[in-house]
Parts: structure tokens; C-alpha cells; sequence
């Protein structure tokens, strides 16, 4: 669609050996950093953020939470959603104007 290219995903998750995860640090690799970002601002946001999680189950870290507090904080919109329809909802909502929060 129009904003497929400004929607992306942000590698910070996964197991990883202590010589990758120091090499990924210092490239800038952060903990709790959502998952997706679209970068397209709508209704006085400045982009939307994504944490995704499995559809049934998925815990929010502390540092996901401490992340996405911030982000909010600095005028982005912020979601964790559980499974990819749901992440569709809101895309689409927010792209749309919608109301998106559940």
C-alpha cells in the first residue's frame, strides 16, 4: 500500500551470544524498543510503534514498558498487539483516523 515502505521492523529481540549482543549494543541496539514502527504522523502523534505478541500469552517486559512510556512521552502512539490482526487493526485505524485503542 501507500505506507508500506514507511512501516518497519526493528531487530532488537532475540536469543543472542554474549560477543553478537555487545556487538549489537554498541550499533545501538536498545532493550524494550518496540517491534514495528510506521513511520507516518496522524493525529498529532509522530509515528506509531508496535510491540508485537503472540495472539494468546505474551508478556510485556519492564523494559518494554519503561520503553514505551517514554516513547508515548515524546509524542508517539504506542501498542502492544497480541497477534498480527490485531496489529492490522490498528495500523489500519490509525491510519485512518480512527479510534484505535481497545
Amino acid at each position: 500500500g501507500l505506507y508500506e515502505s514507511l512501516l518497519f521492523a526493528i531487530p532488537n529481540g532475540g536469543a543472542r551470544s554474549v560477543t553478537t549482543g555487545a556487538l549489537l549494543k554498541a550499533e545501538g541496539v536498545r532493550a524494550g524498543v518496540p517491534d514495528l514502527f510506521l513511520a507516518v504522523a496522524r493525529g498529532g502523534f509522530h509515528g506509531l510503534f508496535i510491540e508485537m505478541k503472540k495472539a494468546r500469552g505474551g508478556v510485556v517486559s519492564a523494559s518494554q514498558e519503561a520503553m514505551c512510556t517514554e516513547l508515548r512521552r515524546q509524542g508517539y502512539a504506542v501498542e502492544i498487539c497480541h497477534g498480527w490482526q490485531a496489529a492490522m487493526t490498528i495500523i489500519t485505524r490509525y491510519l485512518t483516523g480512527e479510534s484505535w485503542l481497545f
